[in-house]
C-alpha cells in the first residue's frame, strides 16, 4: 500500500500530506503529516467519535490540549487521543513544527482538509464563515466545541 500522490494541502497556516488514505487501507488507518509554523492559527477545539488520532512528533513541539490537559508531543514522542475526547492544539515554541497523524479507522481523508482551506480563502474580507466551517467538520466526522 502506498499513496499515489503526496498532495499539500493548505489550511491556513497548516501544510497537510496524506501519506496513506483510508481508501488505501481498506478503511483501517490514515496517515498524514503536518507543518505547524511558530505561533499560526490552528483548529478550534473539537472532538471525533468515530476515530482515534495518534500523534507522533517530528520537529518542534506541539501542546495538545486533551479534555482540559495539556500534553507536550514533541520529536519522537506519542500522544493517543481518544474517540470523543475535546481536544485542540498550538505550537507555542520559537520553532515551526512538524508532526505525524495516524487516525484509526482511516475514516479522515484529504477532503476534509480541502473543503476547510476553501472556505478559509474564501473570507478574503472580514474572518471566514464558522458555520460553513462547523458544517464541513461535521459531515467528516469531527464535532466542533462551539
Amino acid at each position: 500500500m502506498t499513496a499515489s500522490t503526496r498532495e499539500e494541502i493548505r489550511v491556513g497556516e497548516l501544510a497537510i500530506r496524506f501519506l496513506l488514505e483510508g481508501e488505501q487501507s481498506d478503511g483501517s488507518v490514515a496517515v498524514f503529516e503536518f507543518d505547524v509554523p511558530a505561533g499560526s492559527k490552528v483548529a478550534a477545539p473539537h472532538s471525533h467519535d468515530g476515530y482515534e488520532e495518534t500523534i507522533y512528533g517530528l520537529e518542534g513541539t506541539l501542546v495538545w490540549t486533551v479534555e482540559g490537559q495539556p500534553n507536550e508531543a514533541g520529536p519522537g514522542e506519542v500522544l493517543c487521543i481518544p474517540r470523543g475526547a475535546v481536544h485542540h492544539f498550538a505550537n507555542t515554541g520559537d520553532l515551526d513544527a512538524k508532526a505525524l497523524a495516524i487516525v484509526t479507522p482511516g475514516i479522515l481523508g484529504p477532503d476534509y482538509f480541502r473543503e476547510v482551506a476553501a472556505i478559509l480563502n474564501a473570507a478574503t474580507v472580514g474572518p471566514p464563515d464558522l458555520a460553513a466551517i462547523a458544517a464541513v467538520m461535521r459531515r467528516h466526522g469531527l464535532t466542533p466545541v462551539l
